[in-house]
């Protein structure tokens, strides 16, 4: 009986999806609305459609290593996009109501939010397709199946 352990791949491991999540918000930060509001359409083109069609290769994958990491990856994605929408949002809030900027916030136009919405639909959707494998897997080790 060969027993050996075969490690995954380097491509299965790779968070595809947060990777975009930090170019886009590295992007809009970098460039200050001077590139981003003329060729806005360039984030779904180049950051989101390579990130979802790479992150749907990994669907089905259901090694215990891969889960994890997936779930990692997710919640430091919602983390991050987390942290990015409450510091646009307390930089709205005192340009609004307080007249006073505070500190440094992020601007985030109407399209990179509806981006990271997307990047984030596409981590959830990760996650269902995560457990629709957990769930096969314990299917197939039922006795009563």
């Amino acid at each position: 009986m060969n027993t050996e352990s075969h490690k995954p791949s380097t491509f299965l491991l790779f968070p595809w999806g947060l990777l975009s999540i930090v170019l886009v918000l590295g992007l809009n930060m970098a460039l200050n609305n001077e590139w981003f509001s003329n060729n806005w359409s360039w984030i779904a083109l180049v950051l989101i459609i390579p990130a979802a069609i790479l992150e749907n290769f990994k669907v089905g994958y259901s090694t215990m290593r891969i889960m994890f990491m997936k779930v990692v990856y997710s919640l430091v994605s919602f983390l991050i996009v987390g942290m990015a929408f409450g510091s646009a949002l307390t930089g709205w809030y005192n340009a609004k109501f307080e007249s006073t900027t505070v500190g440094k916030t992020i601007n985030l136009p109407w399209y990179v939010l509806l981006a990271l919405f997307v990047l984030l639909l596409i981590q959830v959707a990760q996650l269902f397709s995560m457990l629709k494998a957990v769930k096969r897997e314990f299917m197939q080790l039922d006795p009563d199946n």
